[in-house]
């Protein structure tokens, strides 16, 4: 059963001026270590980043959460490069979050689906 969905766009330009402006203090206050750690490998950092943005965005967006924060919300990648999402300290224990994100060289998007977790017989 669906929760809810989310989409979000967000101009690269505008994420890397971000960090150009905050540097870390802002790159640690939205996006995990391993998250960080996992940008680095990456050609294009700031596509990428932005990416991570976008799907935490529609994340928010679909959960409808006030009280849920940008660390709670981790975007990685699967063994075969899908990006997953999982909601961290104890807040996702009963949904699953479904994500997908794209980017070119001035925009990234992110669309988030939010279903029950399916119960096992």
């Amino acid at each position: 059963m669906i929760i809810g969905t989310g989409v979000d766009i967000t101009e690269v330009t505008r994420l890397r001026q971000a960090v150009e402006k905050w540097g870390k203090e802002f790159l640690n206050r939205i996006f995990t270590q391993e998250e960080l750690e996992n940008a680095k490998t990456r050609g294009s950092l700031y596509q990428h980043l932005a990416g991570r943005f976008a799907a935490k965005e529609a994340v928010f967006k679909a959960l409808g959460d006030a009280k849920l924060n940008w660390k709670d919300v981790e975007i990685l990648n699967d063994k075969e490069g899908k990006p997953c999402c999982v909601i961290l300290n104890g807040r996702g224990k009963k949904i699953d979050v479904h994500i997908s994100i794209s980017h070119v060289k001035n925009y990234a998007v992110a669309n988030a689906i939010i279903t029950q977790k399916a119960q096992r017989t």
